[in-house]
């Protein structure tokens, strides 16, 4: 137990700080997503791959960037991230820049509201061009490394739908907290749906403001602790209070598989749907899915909103430590299980992607769930054509 205390406390002021840094990044997001939204042309741009990427993406990397780099001296940080600097220096990316500088001003003007130092003048585009660039670490398995994906689920993002800012600290090769952003999952999880219905229509009584339902909410915990908490985002000018009234999750302890949510990817680009939806019902997996973008995935297992989440890759698919960094360690904490199919931990110490993954990643409430989901791969992955 006291070595539980020690690991808190070794960690405690960078978590804090990774979560208020979260919170600005989630404010951003929601800004750039409102403008987005009311005006669909010009934000997006279209990368290599084809996913869509945002002013968002670059703003969030550049924040943190400097975030970080202002609380624990820009020496002691190196960022793992997804974005690279390549996408902003292109030809005709000016107008690109441009954004990215103002919307990056703009979040580090309200830093203060956050718990956070603002910079003294505002940042002109090589202090912007600087903070995206410091993200250019690949990883590994000795020293200090922030994992940040500015914008995971890029689709939901667009769609005015769920996405996570998730952020997650690697010591020596092991994650040692981790922080995920979820701008529109509600605190409240029975606001999950109705928030759609509120945005299809305009005769809602006004009385009941998305920002009192708390439209969005922050996770975090660190390693070894054995807590995982949740916070909701604050909205408006309200100052962000350490400790933000967090208040302690666990995973659901639902055991039975026909008693089981499954939470599955609404994009198939990566993931063989077919194979998993097979498992699913060879274990007895009745209820409808849950079907939600990006990590939120992770958040709703720590919430205990889902039990099960499987993720079997394509052939030929890498999967990057960004997407499952803060999400693993949070839901372990909550008293969840994450590993391969093959049952082994996942190991964050090989650089930028899960390299020796086997074959997939499951993550469960409990034990219970996760052997029989385990036993079930091996029942049929040979009769699987992936």
């Amino acid at each position: 137990m006291g070595e539980m205390k020690e690991n808190e406390k070794n960690y405690a002021m960078e978590l804090e700080v990774a979560v208020r840094v979260v919170h600005v990044a989630c404010a951003l997001c929601g800004r750039v997503q409102e403008k987005l939204l009311a005006n669909t042309n010009g934000l997006v741009v279209s990368k290599d791959d084809d996913s869509p990427v945002t002013v968002a993406d670059l703003s969030v990397q550049a924040t943190v960037s400097w975030l970080l780099s202002e609380n624990f001296g820009v020496q002691n940080v190196t960022i793992v991230a997804e974005e690279d600097i390549q996408t902003i220096s292109k030809d005709g990316s000016a107008g690109l820049l441009q954004a990215v500088v103002n919307t990056v001003n703009e979040s580090l003007a309200s830093a203060s509201k956050y718990g956070l130092r603002s910079p003294e003048t505002t940042l002109g585009t090589s202090d912007v061009l600087e903070a995206i660039s410091h993200c250019n670490s690949t990883g590994g398995p000795s020293g200090r490394h922030w994992v940040l994906d500015p914008v995971d689920g890029t689709l939901g993002f667009v769609r005015g739908d769920q996405y996570v800012v998730a952020l997650a600290l690697i010591e020596d090769g092991k994650v040692v907290l981790g922080v995920l952003g979820c701008p529109n999952y509600p605190v409240k999880t029975e606001w999950l749906n109705y928030r759609y219905q509120y945005h299809q229509t305009t005769s809602q009584s006004s009385q009941t403001s998305p920002d009192e339902w708390g439209k969005g909410c922050v996770l975090y915990a660190i390693r070894g602790s054995g807590e995982a908490w949740l916070q909701s985002l604050s909205s408006g000018d309200k100052m962000l209070e350490w400790p933000n009234c967090a208040r302690l999750i666990r995973v659901s302890s639902t055991d039975d598989p026909a008693l089981a949510t499954l939470c599955e990817p609404v994009e198939r680009a990566n993931s063989d749907h077919s194979f998993t939806a097979g498992l699913a019902h060879s274990v007895g997996l009745r209820k409808q899915p849950l079907r939600v973008h990006s990590m939120v995935k992770y958040a709703a297992i720590a919430r205990g909103d889902a039990e099960i989440f499987m993720k079997f890759a394509k052939s030929g698919y890498k999967e990057k430590i960004w997407d499952h960094a803060a999400g693993v360690v949070i839901v372990e904490e909550a008293g969840g299980v994450v590993t391969d199919a093959g049952g082994r931990p996942l190991d964050f110490s090989k650089g930028m992607y899960l390299e020796g993954l086997d074959r997939g990643i499951i993550a469960c409430s409990g034990v219970t769930l996760h052997e029989k989901l385990i036993d079930a791969v091996y029942a049929s992955w040979d009769s699987s054509n992936l």
